[in-house]
């Protein structure tokens, strides 16, 4: 598979944008449903997001530094995803509304953390300073650069996968952490809709 890499970029910031959107928008809501969890194992809302932090502050100053390294070019060449690279990019992505499941590292796992609206206001942070590195990205080759992931020090991946990697990483959680605001909604119609239907009698 080949892609332009200003089509790469351009695929990638639309779909941060999105996640950046309803990330926003989860902003609105109150302390409770952020923190409301479908069962006692699995995450909020807030420790989806949070956990989308702990990957950044990884992967987002790695990126930052490699592409400071990198030389800019004028010649723009087409993007061929890397086999591990690709597998990982893959591996994190939602196909119709499904998500092969994967164990977090303890150091990435935020389950039963304090946590406040301001992991979200860090996530949108965070959102527009890889906005700020895709854009950079345009003029540089995605296949040449490489960076270190988080796993382990013996892999480096091109650029290019690093960032559909993160960008796929993102998407995935953003629609965990919506998941769980439609199992809160389910919950909470269940216990008022029998106090409503009493008073509307």
């Amino acid at each position: 598979m080949k892609i332009p890499t200003n089509q790469l970029i351009d695929q990638l910031l639309q779909a941060t944008e999105k996640s950046s959107a309803a990330v926003r928008a989860f902003s609105q809501l109150d302390s409770r449903t952020l923190n409301f969890r479908m069962h006692p194992d699995s995450w909020s809302m807030l420790e989806c997001i949070e956990h989308l932090n702990l990957y950044g502050d990884f992967y987002l100053p790695e990126m930052e530094k490699q592409l400071l390294k990198a030389k800019r070019t004028e010649m723009v060449h087409d993007f061929k995803p890397g086999l591990i690279g690709n597998y990982f990019a893959n591996l994190m992505k939602v196909n119709n509304g499904k998500m092969k499941k994967m164990q977090s590292p303890k150091d990435k796992n935020p389950s039963n953390s304090k946590l406040s609206i301001t992991s979200i206001d860090r996530f949108l942070k965070q959102q527009e300073l890889l906005k700020s590195l895709l854009m950079e990205g345009r003029n540089c080759d995605l296949m040449k650069i490489k960076t270190g992931i988080s796993l382990t020090k013996l892999i480096r991946l091109q650029l290019g996968d690093t960032f559909r990697f993160f960008v796929y990483h993102i998407e995935r959680h953003v629609y965990q952490a919506e998941q769980v605001l439609q199992s809160y909604k389910r919950e909470y119609q269940t216990v008022v809709s029998p106090v409503l239907s009493e008073t509307n009698e």
